[in-house]
């Protein structure tokens, strides 16, 4: 990212780290690494190789055995994998399916899907602070209970679940629990030998990997069964086939590796970037912190304010890059369905900016946004009508 542009939009897709950079770019360049890893051959074992250790890689960081991690292009692929594949495998056992009216839209529009085809969704409501009441969870199962999809980190407010309860509650009632993790690893801790985790979407890109590849953490122990969304060569026990993408493979392998050396750095450094930006706004009239002060990843802080329009703020904001919502749903002009989820009114949603922050970002970077909000602020109300009247 250039240093004429400020950008604070993690939660959308984070800066790819330059030595992951590299490695793409050097095993793009080397001949010895283009096989496919389904092939026999010498150059074919090399790249199978280079496979299995980002494997270990990715696993390693999550604390599981890499033969449970299917590779697919993004978490909104692992999403439907994982929904889809296990919706349709149980279905002659039941058809009810639980999940947030809060989750990222990518499981929202699976779930809507599955309604579409005679599966019954149940919607629960966050409480205010946008986490999950785990007895209204508790109330919903019934007897044909299938699966439970909830996301370990909101993209949009930085909200974390308690995965671990609402887990065991799932194993209780024989339910199998899909978590969208992809807001999460990396940035915080999330052991799969000790969650009671069915099924976990994993992505690249929010842990300074390229984009275009992600994973599937598909549980051996218990074994969870999903069926296949593509059929073509057999790939990855069938689940997903298709040629595997090497250098971006090894490059998530790298990022992982990097995002677990540096977990306690980098949460500190967003902790400390989320204070001094939240101090420099939270004097604003009118001005509010969407979802949770306690239960958050600090790297997200999304606010709201009175009487002023998102879309306009970001305009204003430039050179600092922020963003309305979420990246999935921003070309969307309705509120925020997240925020209204928490209880806001559209206007406060409309009003909504999310920023979003992590490794590469600097203080300066966050003054300048502060300077730039409050800015954007005080034009917008002094060109209002109420303050020409």
């Amino acid at each position: 990212m250039t240093r004429d542009l400020v950008y604070l939009d993690y939660a959308a897709t984070t800066p790819v780290d330059p030595q992951v950079a590299e490695l793409i770019n050097s095993l793009h360049r080397d001949s010895s690494a283009i096989a496919n890893p389904s092939s026999v051959h010498a150059a074919g074992r090399r790249t199978d190789g280079i496979v299995n250790r980002a494997a270990r890689q990715v696993a390693d960081l999550v604390n599981c055995s890499p033969s449970e991690l299917i590779w697919t292009s993004g978490a909104t692929e692992s999403d439907n994998l994982a929904i889809r594949g296990a919706a349709q495998y149980r279905r002659n056992d039941g058809r009810h399916l639980i999940t947030m009216t809060t989750e990222h839209k990518a499981v929202v529009d699976t779930f809507k899907a599955l309604q579409a085809e005679g599966f019954d969704v149940t919607w629960l409501s966050p409480q205010p602070d946008g986490r999950l009441d785990i007895e209204a969870l508790e109330r919903a199962f019934r007897d044909d209970t299938q699966l439970v999809s909830i996301m370990y980190v909101n993209n949009e407010t930085g909200v974390v679940q308690d995965i671990n309860e609402i887990g065991e509650r799932c194993r209780a009632h024989d339910v199998l629990f899909h978590v969208d993790a992809a807001q999460g690893i990396g940035k915080l801790p999330f052991d799969l030998a000790k969650l009671p985790v069915d099924l976990a979407s994993i992505t690249s890109h929010k842990i300074y990997g390229p984009k275009g590849v992600g994973a599937l953490y598909v549980a051996d122990r218990p074994r969870c069964h999903i069926e296949p969304l593509l059929f073509g060569g057999g790939q990855q026990r069938g689940l997903r086939p298709g040629t595997l993408p090497v250098p971006l493979i090894a490059a998530f392998g790298l990022a992982a590796d990097l995002a677990k050396s540096a977990m306690a750095v980098d949460f500190e450094h967003a902790q400390s970037l989320h204070q001094r930006l939240w101090s420099g706004l939270k004097s604003i009239a009118g001005i509010h912190m969407n979802g949770s002060a306690t239960n958050a990843w600090p790297g997200i802080l999304n606010v709201s304010i009175d009487d002023i329009e998102g879309e306009s703020l970001l305009l204003l904001m430039e050179p600092v890059c922020v963003a309305t919502g979420s990246a999935c749903n921003s070309k969307n002009q309705e509120p925020s369905y997240v925020l209204r989820a928490l209880g806001l009114s559209d206007e406060l949603a409309q009003s909504a900016v999310r920023f979003s922050f992590g490794r590469m970002t600097q203080i300066a970077d966050i003054d300048l946004a502060i300077e730039r909000y409050r800015t954007a602020i005080a034009h917008l109300r002094a060109i209002a009508p109420e303050a020409a009247a």
